[in-house]
């Protein structure tokens, strides 16, 4: 397994060896061990870490709501290609529901007649997806 000092971590996620330390310090990241002059040295799982950090903050999360989720991820099991979907059906998942909390008050609007209208146009998936979402954010369904 190769290890990486901070510089090297560093370079290879494109963020600062300041802001290692400081994910380090919050505990989103950890050092795989120490070496003989006490470097901190991190595996390519941190790097694939750093990786969905970065994602997730492009995606406007805060750095408590990331560390929750990657939380979450580590207790699913150390399976990469289980956890990378999971964190992909997750991200995707949350994304909904922001867009979702953003339409609502346009949803609330309609008149009954613009809703059967809209129901109508919808495909079955998405309507069903549109329900759920609803049901998640504690409103009535579509119909």
């Amino acid at each position: 397994m190769k290890l990486y000092k901070i510089g090297e971590l560093a370079r290879m996620s494109d963020v600062s060896p300041r802001t290692i330390d400081y994910y380090t310090k919050m505990g989103l990241i950890e050092p795989e061990t120490r070496s003989g002059t006490n470097y901190r040295l991190y595996s390519d799982e941190t790097l694939s870490r750093l990786k969905r950090i970065e994602s997730m903050k492009r995606e406007k999360y805060t750095l408590e709501e990331i560390k929750a989720s990657l939380a979450l991820w580590k207790k699913v099991g150390q399976d990469e290609i289980v956890t990378d979907k999971l964190t992909s059906f997750q991200l995707h998942l949350q994304q909904l529901q922001k867009e979702a909390q953003e339409i609502l008050p346009f949803l609330d609007k309609l008149k009954p007649t613009q809703m059967k209208n809209l129901n109508k146009v919808l495909t079955p998936h998405t309507a069903a997806c549109i329900e759920a979402l609803l049901l998640l954010l504690g409103k009535s369904p579509l119909s």
